[in-house]
């Protein structure tokens, strides 16, 4: 399983990036918008971790090309804060999956990403 973390947060992102490839998951990362375009355009991505608030450019902008590009990807987002706490950040990103604190235990984490990142009936084996 491919997954693609875009966090601002250089330690959490390390974190988060450990426990996913000790299931044996191949992580990439991002630190912002261009980044993760940049990667997203070139590889393929089963999950992308996504912080809402990034600290360059817009994690709805990332969303919405992931959307476009990769239309089976994921997006599971973190947040250290109540924007969209009502769940409308599912209206807003077609592709978000789950939407957790930012203090979710990596373990839980890593949990969702495996049950989010399974092969869907129609990807094709790569």
């Amino acid at each position: 399983m491919k997954v693609l973390i875009v966090e601002s947060q250089n330690d959490l992102a390390t974190l988060w990036q450990r426990h996913l490839e000790r299931m044996g998951m191949t992580v990439a990362r991002a630190s912002g918008q261009v980044d993760a375009i940049d990667h997203l355009s070139t590889h393929q991505t089963d999950v992308i971790i996504m912080d809402l608030m990034l600290g360059d450019g817009s994690a709805l902008a990332v969303a919405d090309y992931a959307s476009y590009r990769l239309p089976d990807a994921r997006v599971i987002f973190v947040t250290n804060t109540s924007f969209f706490s009502d769940g409308s950040i599912f209206r807003h990103a077609t592709n978000a999956c789950a939407f957790v604190q930012s203090a979710t235990p990596p373990e839980d984490l890593a949990a969702m990403v495996e049950h989010y990142g399974g092969v869907s009936e129609h990807s094709g084996a790569a």
